[in-house]
């Protein structure tokens, strides 16, 4: 499909990013369907690595369009986001203007004359030509329009959401010596959060809201699938069996997605084609990220095991 064309359905969003590697349930399609049919970005919540941000890529690779990506921070300023002058090249074209100035005032008669002369100049220097564009203006700028991801912004200070408030209202922003700036073809918006802190009243009624959790069993199944070909059916549904699992312990750091992922690509490596304790025991640390969690896990892992490998066979 191509960045041009209307998406037709939900079930059109679903091949249509299953067709690029994203598995997606049905109200993560739903969502993303509505959000350009009604022309609202998309607030995305959630814990991390559940794929807030690969939603984001894959919906710019399937549409063709260009992803513009933000990652946000504290601190983060209008500098940083918006814009900012190109301080080196003014500084070049005030030499300039400054070696040229016998010739930019010749002929001027008055003061009056040799002033007015000198603004437009200066009009000159504060013109678009010196304006570096940061990831909010250059989203607005996109002649084919984008994929803007604003990642994280729960990081970023509860102040910067007032920054964001106009684009995400009129796709549009000011700026003083140059006006207002609308998009011509309005972008695809996420904004991705961990929930870090609360964000404002204001920025969600400005969005669609969407919670990404922890995948069901099925369609966990089926992102392994396909993204690890390699994984067997007997191994996938095993090992997703006791991720689910460990999930129900009382960890620092659930195993989210990414780590599920990342598993099965190491089990594939170590030619598993089903799931056993001692192997299960030597590759936990790709799964937990604390020693803390891995200990808690391991006085359970052999009966974990053994329920994954019945529902395995009988599931």
């Amino acid at each position: 499909m191509t960045a041009n064309l209307p998406m037709q359905s939900i079930e059109a969003v679903t091949a249509g990013l299953a067709s690029v590697g994203y598995i997606a349930s049905r109200q993560i399609a739903t969502a993303v369907y509505l959000a350009e049919k009604i022309e609202k970005p998309i607030l995305v919540e959630g814990p991390a690595g559940v794929g807030k941000t690969e939603l984001a890529k894959a919906l710019a690779s399937w549409r063709g369009l260009q992803m513009i990506r933000m990652q946000c921070y504290e601190g983060l300023d209008e500098a940083k986001a918006l814009y900012e002058w190109k301080y080196a090249k003014q500084l070049l074209y005030t030499q300039i203007l400054k070696d040229k100035l016998g010739e930019v005032l010749g002929g001027a008669q008055t003061l009056s004359d040799a002033l007015g002369r000198l603004h437009d100049f200066g009009d000159v220097f504060f013109s678009k030509e010196f304006v570096e564009p940061r990831p909010l203006l250059k989203a607005l700028e996109q002649p084919e329009g984008c994929v803007l991801l604003v990642d994280e912004i729960d990081k970023s200070d509860a102040e910067f959401e007032s920054l964001l408030l106009e684009i995400l209202s009129d796709y549009q922003v000011t700026i003083p010596e140059l006006g207002t700036i609308s998009a011509t073809v309005k972008p695809l918006v996420l904004l991705t959060s961990n929930g870090e802190r609360d964000l404002s009243d204001a920025l969600k009624r400005r969005c669609l809201h969407l919670h990404i959790g922890f995948p069901e069993q099925k369609l966990e199944e089926r992102i392994v699938e396909s993204r690890v070909p390699g994984a067997g059916e007997t191994l996938r549904k095993q090992m997703v069996g006791f991720i689910n699992q460990i999930r129900a312990l009382d960890l620092k750091k659930l195993p989210s997605v990414s780590e599920t992922i990342d598993w099965a690509r190491v089990l594939v490596l170590l030619q598993a084609s089903e799931l056993d304790h001692q192997t299960v025991k030597d590759t936990l640390n790709v799964l937990l990220k604390y020693e803390s969690d891995i200990e808690t896990a391991l006085p359970q892992v052999s009966g974990f095991v053994a329920k994954a490998g019945r529902e395995g066979v009988f599931g």
